[in-house]
């Protein structure tokens, strides 16, 4: 906080967080996947179908220091991120009393990218399957539902492509190593408590939001 006056910032939002959040009695569902995946898409067209609350992580009230983090070192950018979840987890516990709630990624994209990052070489040089990394922290408001949407790995950058949006490093990273997107996709696989249910984000946004939905309405009854 001394080196980075947005840090200290980030710090008081996170002091007046209650510990321990508790979500109310619509669901949380979180959205998680690369870069053009559609989860832009699929997230708002949730909302709208389910009438709910749209966040995303980082939080809004923060994420306007996103490009300050991403220029620091690797410990202070992943803080940012970690801190940016407890934060967000206050606001998912009010919105949740009064409407479903759908996220634009969580704790497992921390996390995902994180161990990725962390561990150099194959998809064989993570951490076991079993490995403590993959849990869900316990002080963490715990959604009941993550849906992993996943392209391939042609058709993602083809979208981006389409897209024509300025890349973030993690994404010039993805697109460059290939090794380290595999690093990433594998990581989100191995989460658990709750895992992540994996969607094929490959057909039309209409069968997409068919199945999402099926899938809300099996686990989120």
């Amino acid at each position: 906080a001394e080196q980075i006056p947005e840090a200290e910032a980030v710090l008081d939002l996170l002091e007046k967080c209650p510990e321990h959040q508790k979500k109310g009695r619509f669901p949380v569902i979180v959205f998680e996947g690369l870069d053009a995946t559609g989860k832009t898409t699929v997230t708002q067209a949730v909302k709208d179908t389910l009438n709910g609350v749209l966040l995303r992580s980082p939080p809004a009230c923060i994420s306007q220091w996103r490009t300050v983090f991403d220029d620091e070192p690797t410990l202070t950018k992943r803080a940012f991120y970690a801190a940016g979840n407890y934060i967000l987890a206050s606001e998912i516990a009010k919105a949740s009393t009064r409407a479903p709630v759908i996220i634009d990624r969580y704790w497992h994209s921390t996390a995902a990218y994180t161990i990725a990052t962390e561990t150099s070489g194959e998809v064989q040089d993570l951490p076991p399957a079993q490995d403590e990394v993959y849990q869900w922290p316990e002080d963490l408001l715990k959604p009941d539902l993550v849906l992993l949407l996943t392209v391939d790995p042609d058709e993602r950058v083809r979208r981006l492509q389409r897209r024509g949006l300025q890349k973030t490093k993690e994404e010039a990273e993805l697109e460059a190593n290939n090794l380290f997107r595999q690093r990433v996709e594998e990581s989100y696989r191995r989460m658990v408590n709750p895992a992540c249910q994996e969607v094929d984000a490959s057909p039309s946004k209409e069968e997409v939001l068919k199945t999402v939905l099926q899938l809300i309405k099996k686990h989120c009854a």
